[in-house]
């Protein structure tokens, strides 16, 4: 299981399509030709690290719909459009994504390392130790950046994950 995530910023176009689909195959279509652009300015490589930073801007379990909003929608959150064997999608409408950049923004290191210290990681793939929150951490300051840019260009946001 590969588990890499991406997440990409849709216009109002693209966000307008996505939500037109209609079924799975409709969904990983649109998704793949907004994949295949590969526009670096418009998207965010999770990699593994998604796993992790969920649990920690949730309350710690691996879900959809869990934890508070805003914070619920960085990566699991707004609507499943696509919760397959081999891929997840979900979408988060720009209203949430400027919601989401806002209270990402008061995040630092510390905040996930206190954060990642309470968690049990049940049924966590990773190996959660003191490495495990390095690689997370590594992540943040690049999401940070992905929700700022697209809350400012007023985009919509769909998190890809394949299994």
């Amino acid at each position: 299981m590969a588990a890499r995530a991406v997440i990409f910023a849709l216009d109002a176009q693209d966000a307008e399509r996505v939500l037109a689909c209609h079924g799975d195959d409709e969904v990983i279509a649109l998704v793949e030709e907004v994949e295949e652009r590969w526009d670096m300015d418009h998207l965010f490589e999770l990699d593994k690290s998604w796993d992790a930073l969920h649990r920690c801007f949730t309350d710690g379990d691996l879900a959809f719909e869990n934890g508070q909003y805003p914070l619920s929608h960085v990566i699991l959150g707004g609507v499943p459009l696509h919760q397959g064997d081999d891929y997840i999608v979900c979408y988060v409408a720009a209203d949430q994504v400027r919601e989401v950049a806002a209270a990402l923004e008061a995040l630092d290191n510390q905040w996930l390392s206190d954060r990642y210290a309470t968690l049990t990681f049940d049924d966590y793939q990773g190996v959660a130790d003191a490495e495990d929150l390095a690689y997370t951490q590594a992540f943040l300051p690049g999401l940070k950046n992905f929700y700022r840019t697209a809350a400012q260009n007023g985009h919509a946001a769909i998190f890809t994950v394949d299994q």
